[in-house]
């Protein structure tokens, strides 16, 4: 047996010879970043080891790291195994305390009418405490002052979690943080396949019911308010997260015929998931749409009142999965396309989060000249999804880039333009900063991702009978989508150019909408029955998808 310390943790671990430093890391709780889930092909695991550490390492996946990494001492955690007492420096610090997560989203006023309630009866001096016109629990005084509820938004890479008083409608605090799963993958397949066995799900499902309950921890520690006069917690995300939040086996996810075992629009007893709110307390799920568009959209569209809308609209969450819902005078189609991780600065070689020191915004001009920004103005260190698109679209627009991702010969460039073209491990690259380039693997991982988009936004086009140029509104939604730029979408070709502007970003609507959800129970059950009529398309069930697909990639 051999310990392994990982900093800047202060965990020590031991563990048996031979074994993965990535496995010491999920043996100590430690959250090493791992979107491949160890498969050596991402090489987001970077950790650094002092050089008398080294000795004692068997270091693997060498190709993913250039020669200063190597010099420097780092090796990919999920492919170097210890062969001694070993110190390790996670690479990628404090992610929680870094990461840009949006908070914000759209929504419209809610009349009070929550699920909760109290009566206070003075002859007892008690109040009761009520669900649904039944009693939970009793509690000593007068306590109908104190009636708070949690919404938190599982996505698949982040979570927000906010405080709300039910009495009053106001959010009192809010909290955001990676989802500790991210280590045990960074897509929804991943997820589900290492959830479908028990230990696999039992891990999963304590990692996001901690974290659940550590951001409430904090929600009341900033707030003064008891972790016990929290008496409900409404949950959003997609069918996957859902299911693992609740400790169901996602499996049937992920096989033909793709049936969801959860419906949502129901209650659960919190403290039988684990939840650290009030003994009396609920767990409450909107309604799943399907297996892959999730109780986070049926949530979207009642924070955007996507049903009221007249004339057509096009709702889109752009993230890991592309779900979207083509909406014509209160008649809903929905469809989800899976992005794949590339939108999350995965996948890409000097990919990241949208962290400190990540570009986030990106211009260039036909004369050669560029201009970009990092998040807290600091060093560009890396690419996070939304710089990543700008970059893209912008090299497209000024002819770096062909139509079908290949980038120019330097002599058919502007001289500044030229100057960037480099070799990086012996291939094209184009130099952004100093560091930090976009590879011609890079943009095909794009292509991947806004392609499957855009052909679900064809093939939704197509099934309700309209053209792009007949919507009158385009509505992105999610947290990643809030930072995009509507150009940028347009220049890569994830979103047709008629829908030039007519593009909205309407912010983290899946946490909105649960709010909405906390305050109002009417709006439970008018978002029921309107997902009952959603009419849902399965790409995978379409011939014509694939070639549709392939016709997407070009820009």
């Amino acid at each position: 047996m051999h310990s392994v310390t990982f900093i800047p943790d202060q965990k020590t671990v031991r563990v048996v010879r031979g074994a993965s430093i990535l496995e010491a890391a999920r043996t100590a709780g430690v959250p090493l970043e791992a979107p491949c889930n160890g498969a050596s092909i991402c090489g987001k695991c970077k950790v650094k080891l002092a050089p008398e550490d080294l000795i004692h390492v068997e270091r693997g996946g060498a190709h993913l790291l250039n020669e200063t990494e190597m010099a420097e001492g780092y090796v990919l955690a999920c492919s170097s195994t210890v062969r001694g007492d070993i110190r390790v420096t996670r690479a990628d610090g404090d992610a929680r305390a870094k990461t840009q997560i949006i908070e914000y989203g759209v929504s419209s006023e809610v009349e009070l009418n929550p699920e909760i309630g109290k009566i206070y009866s003075p002859e007892r001096d008690e109040t009761d405490v009520r669900a649904g016109g039944k009693r939970r629990g009793v509690e000593k005084g007068d306590t109908r002052d104190a009636l708070y509820g949690v919404v938190v938004d599982i996505g698949t890479t982040t979570l927000v979690a906010e405080l709300v008083d039910m009495t009053s409608g106001k959010t009192i605090a809010s909290r955001s943080a990676v989802n500790p799963q991210t280590a045990y993958g960074q897509d929804v397949l991943s997820r589900v396949k290492f959830a479908s066995e028990p230990q696999g799900l039992a891990t999963l499902h304590g990692l996001i019911v901690r974290e659940i309950n550590a951001l409430t921890a904090e929600l009341c520690e900033h707030s003064s308010v008891r972790a016990d006069r929290i008496y409900e917690i409404a949950l959003c995300g997609n069918a996957t997260m859902l299911h693992i939040a609740m400790g169901l086996d996602p499996s049937p996810l992920s096989k033909v015929p793709f049936v969801s075992r959860l419906r949502g629009g129901e209650s659960a007893d919190a403290a039988e998931n684990g939840f650290a709110i009030s003994p009396f307390g609920l767990t409450y799920l909107p309604p799943i749409i399907s297996a892959y568009v999730g109780a986070d959209i049926a949530a979207g569209i009642l924070a955007a009142r996507l049903h009221e809308l007249a004339g057509r609209s096009l709702f889109i969450d752009i993230g890991t999965n592309g779900e979207m819902i083509a909406a014509a005078d209160g008649k809903l189609c929905a469809t989800s396309t899976a992005a794949g991780p590339a939108f999350e600065g995965m996948n890409i070689q000097c990919g990241m989060r949208a962290a400190t020191g990540a570009i986030e915004h990106f211009e260039a001009d036909a004369d050669g000249s560029v201009t970009l920004r990092t998040i807290d103005g600091a060093t560009p260190c890396g690419i996070c999804g939304s710089g990543l698109i700008d970059i893209v679209g912008e090299l497209v627009k000024v002819g770096v880039l062909d139509e079908t991702g290949k980038f120019e010969s330097p002599d058919a460039l502007p001289p500044r333009f030229a100057a960037r073209m480099i070799k990086d491990g012996g291939k094209t690259a184009f130099s952004i900063a100093p560091g930090v380039t976009l590879t011609q693997l890079d943009v095909r991982q794009v292509q991947l991702a806004k392609g499957a988009l855009r052909a679900g936004v064809e093939t939704l086009l197509a099934i309700v009978g309209a053209r792009a140029e007949e919507f009158d509104r385009v509505l992105i939604a999610g947290s990643f989508g809030y930072h995009l730029r509507a150009e940028s979408l347009i220049n890569i070709g994830l979103l047709p150019g008629a829908f030039a502007g007519k593009i909205e970003f309407i912010g983290n609507t899946s946490q909105s909408g649960g709010r909405a959800f906390l305050l109002n129970r009417t709006h439970r059950a008018e978002i029921a029955a309107l997902v009952r009529e959603v009419e849902v398309v399965e790409l995978a069930n379409r011939a014509e998808f694939n070639d549709l697909f392939i016709e997407c990639l070009n820009f």
